[in-house]
């Protein structure tokens, strides 16, 4: 099949997960937020957002909240386009219903075809080897095996090098990591995770879990040394419109992180909230804001920023 197959990917992580297997060239679809690599825009997206993705944080959170509480589906496939493109395998996701195109969604348009279906591949990262496990996956789904391997161990490489590195560092600042800011969500899933092995102590979330609500109360109560802030679905230039939402807060000046100047935004868009290949470029960033005397890459200004210096 790998030569022939004709791929669809209904995520941003899953289409950098093919191309980054060496099959790009045979993605005939994609989402409207797969955007990387950039060559990929040519392809045509088969998603659209059922909700104004315009507006606040609060705003687009009670739009999306509306939506999964009525019981439906927050985007929405072009079946028909779908079917005209005849894919042999379409990559889909089940692990969020708010972050992608979910594997009901693809059931639902797929469900009145005739003759052979295509193969659908669901990915559900909830933790930081589950991305690698979903890279497999989706190698074996397009006969590739040995190219999943190698991907693997390559990027697991690079994670336990840094890894390896940060845990001769001399101290472990508490970190707290905010997926969303209005309201306030801490980072989980791999995110607690790529937080220690850059040799911090992470404060919210649970590894494997959801990201979980959290409120500014609890983020004083724990006052870390150091905030990241990478909302999910966001550039920083845009996450960056709704920071007073946060830093207006009665006592967001007296946080120790504040005082010492330590807030740094993230591309959580690009980085963060994308279980794909570049969770190893995640990590490095993460290592240069956690642990500069160890660490560089050269992320900061495209990957990341200190918001007060």
């Amino acid at each position: 099949m790998s030569q022939t197959a004709r791929i669809v990917t209904l995520l941003p992580s899953a289409t950098e997960i093919v191309c980054a297997l060496g099959f790009e060239n045979q993605l005939v679809g994609r989402s409207h937020e797969c955007d990387f690599p950039s060559s990929v825009a040519h392809i045509p997206a088969l998603t659209e957002p059922k909700f104004n993705p315009e507006g606040t944080s609060a705003e687009i959170d009670r739009r999306v909240k509306k939506i999964v509480g009525d019981a439906l589906s927050v985007y929405r496939v072009d079946a028909a386009r779908l079917r005209e493109l005849r894919p042999d395998v379409i990559v889909t996701q089940s692990q969020c219903e708010v972050c992608a195109v979910s594997e009901h969604d693809v059931e639902a348009a797929v469900a009145e075809w005739l003759g052979a279906r295509p193969k659908i591949v669901s990915l559900a990262p909830y933790g930081l080897d589950d991305i690698f496990t979903d890279m497999q996956r989706v190698a074996d789904a397009l006969d590739a095996s040995a190219r999943g391997t190698e991907l693997v161990e390559r990027l697991r490489a690079r994670l336990m090098k840094i890894a390896d590195k940060a845990r001769g560092a001399s101290e472990r600042p508490s970190v707290a990591t905010i997926e969303w800011l209005d309201p306030l969500m801490a980072g989980g899933n791999w995110m607690p995770t790529l937080v220690e092995m850059a040799g911090g102590s992470n404060l919210f979330g649970v590894a494997g879990e959801h990201s979980p609500w959290m409120k500014f109360d609890e983020l004083a109560a724990k006052d870390p040394d150091m905030i990241l802030i990478s909302p999910c679905g966001f550039n920083m230039d845009r996450a960056a419109q709704d920071l007073p939402t946060l830093t207006n807060r009665a006592g967001w000046h007296k946080l120790k992180a504040v005082r010492a100047r330590l807030v740094f935004m993230a591309d959580g868009n690009q980085y963060f909230n994308r279980p794909g290949p570049r969770i190893a470029e995640s990590l490095e960033i993460l290592a240069e804001i956690v642990h500069p005397e160890l660490f560089h890459f050269g992320h900061e200004g495209s990957g990341w920023r200190r918001l007060w210096r």
